[in-house]
């Protein structure tokens, strides 16, 4: 259908990010296909900016991001590092997992907040689960969305999706940089491009990192 030149270039890029989120997803002892989630909200874009000024791979909002210690700030937007903002995904997943006992509703918490959906249960006591309640036309879509993307994934060829190779695995070390230093700099000392540092670090909003009094 009209979705599948966007699901084919997901399916690509998920070469790329996939390792790393189920290796955090192993950590926080959370179902792997949770991987998914962060494919239908960005794309595994870590550069993803939304009309609803969320950013990121999983599509924080800003307050959403401070409050499970990422950083964002004018040196520093730590919703658009895939590791940080992973394991803040991963945190705020299993609260909504803890709160509601259903991926089903959880899911549907993360796409519009767990108020919205908690509202909704009260509105109708005799429905269990989330087939049944009253949300966002949005959030109604989203949950089947997600399990779309699910069963694709699981079997691509099975859906057309059978020219396409995955991307190699992100590979990097971090360090840690006590004050401001030029990215160019950095790039020359590690022996590669400016370009290549800034796609590695897409946290950085400057042309620099940020200063020590930070």
């Amino acid at each position: 259908g009209r979705g599948g030149g966007e699901m084919e270039k997901w399916l690509k890029r998920s070469g790329r990010y996939r390792p790393m989120i189920e290796e955090e997803l192993v950590a926080a002892d959370l179902p792997l296909e949770l991987f998914y989630l962060a494919m239908i909200e960005s794309g595994l874009n870590p550069n993803a900016y939304s009309r609803a000024h969320a950013a990121g791979m999983w599509q924080f909002i800003s307050s959403r991001a401070r409050m499970h210690g990422l950083r964002v700030d004018w040196w520093v937007d730590e919703r658009r590092d895939p590791v940080k903002a992973t394991r803040a995904a991963c945190a705020y997943l299993r609260e909504l997992y803890d709160m509601f006992g259903s991926w089903e509703l959880a899911l549907a918490g993360y796409n519009s907040g767990e108020g919205r959906v908690a509202r909704a249960q009260k509105r109708r006591p005799s429905c269990e689960d989330y087939w049944c309640l009253d949300l966002p036309r949005e959030t109604e879509n989203f949950v089947p969305k997600f399990m779309a993307a699910v069963m694709i994934g699981s079997d691509p060829e099975a859906y057309g999706f059978d020219e396409w190779e995955p991307e190699a695995p992100l590979s990097q070390e971090s360090i840690d940089i006590m004050d401001a230093t030029d990215l160019t700099f950095i790039a020359e000392a590690v022996g590669v491009s400016e370009k290549e540092i800034k796609e590695l670090s897409p946290g950085l909003r400057r042309w620099c990192t940020p200063p020590a009094d930070g």
